[in-house]
């Protein structure tokens, strides 16, 4: 999915440019977190599974089926942990010249979900892996998120998504 920005300067519009809105699962279980293997021109490196949101799909469905796809496995998504934007301006490009805003969800495996790559791996894709979140230290994390994910687990605060799809209808008359 692409938002486009506007940015108004005396009521012209300055500049246009999209923004990819992108969704990831923060899925911690006995004091490890559940990554994405990657090896490419970077080297071993992990992820957060997740991705872009598709054309029709809300956040919630997206990072529902970015863990499927890319760690075989159901879960129920919880708050928002993180809001994580990369804007390659300000980054000299290196993830990209792609402006993005990603939510990061706290999600629990559902029962019974054993994680595993799946058998259309993403590109480079290598493995799905559980990190002792005391060895988080000792990875290549991208983005670099580790001490904020250490941090979100000793205290658990998130922030709550609200969907317009699931308000109360209030009516409200406009005057004409």
């Amino acid at each position: 999915m692409v938002i486009i920005v506007n940015e108004f300067k005396r009521n012209e519009v300055q500049m246009t440019y999209p923004i990819r809105v992108r969704a990831s699962a923060l899925i911690i279980q006995n004091d490890a977190i559940l990554l994405v293997e990657f090896d490419d021109e970077n080297g071993l490196h992990y992820n957060l599974p997740g991705g872009g949101v598709e054309t029709g799909e809300t956040l919630i469905e997206a990072v529902k089926r970015e863990a499927r796809e890319e760690a075989s496995v159901d879960m129920e998504v919880g708050e928002v942990a993180f809001i994580y934007e990369y804007a390659p301006f300000k980054n000299a490009d290196k993830y990209g010249s792609v402006h993005s805003v990603t939510t990061i969800f706290d999600c629990t495996l559902k029962e019974g979900a054993e994680p595993s790559i799946s058998l259309t791996p993403d590109p480079n894709q290598t493995g799905v892996k559980w990190i002792p979140l005391n060895e988080l230290s000792q990875i290549v994390l991208y983005p670099n998120i580790r001490e904020e994910i250490v941090a979100y687990v000793q205290k658990r605060r998130a922030i709550k998504l609200i969907e317009e799809q699931q308000l109360k209808e209030s009516r409200v008359t406009f005057p004409r």
